[in-house]
Parts: structure tokens; C-alpha cells; sequence
């Protein structure tokens, strides 16, 4: 199975917020190793559609919106452009 360069990048960011509790953007572009422009692109695209949630100020960040069990790969996968099946 080929994944799309944005779909590998936005599942790898799902990963690295939830590992801990609440991540900023700078540090999952560290993590991961993306640029931070491109990292916020992907948490928009993850935060509109409700798989993780933002928090503004000096205690912000992003987490999961949801528990990880409860977070399906296809439903990922379809938001970010690809569907792994129908």
C-alpha cells in the first residue's frame, strides 16, 4: 500500500500528539522532522475534521480529540485525501 506524502505526514503528527498530552507545533516539527508551516497545514486539516483539538495561549497546544482507540486510520486517511478502502 502507497500513501500519499500528506496522508504518511498527517498520520505521523496523529502519532506524535498523541503520545503525550498536549503538543505545541514547534515541537512536532522537531519530532518529525517537517518544516512548522507544513505541520500547522496538517493540524488544520486533522483539527477540522475533529481528530484533534487546539488550545490558544501560553499553555497551548493540540491534542486528541477524541481517545486514540476511538480514532479509526481510514477516517484519518479520507480527510487527509486517500481512502485505505471503501
Amino acid at each position: 500500500m502507497k500513501f500519499s506524502a500528506q496522508e504518511e505526514y498527517g498520520l505521523r503528527c496523529l502519532v506524535a500528539i498523541g503520545r503525550k498530552e498536549s503538543v505545541t507545533i514547534p515541537e512536532v516539527s522537531r519530532s518529525e522532522g517537517l518544516t512548522e508551516a507544513h505541520v500547522a497545514k496538517l493540524l488544520m486539516i486533522l483539527r477540522q475534521g475533529g481528530f484533534v483539538t487546539s488550545t490558544r495561549g501560553q499553555t497551548g497546544g493540540y491534542a486528541l480529540a477524541r481517545p486514540a482507540e476511538q480514532i479509526a486510520i481510514n477516517e484519518v486517511l479520507a480527510h487527509l485525501g486517500g481512502r485505505l478502502y471503501d
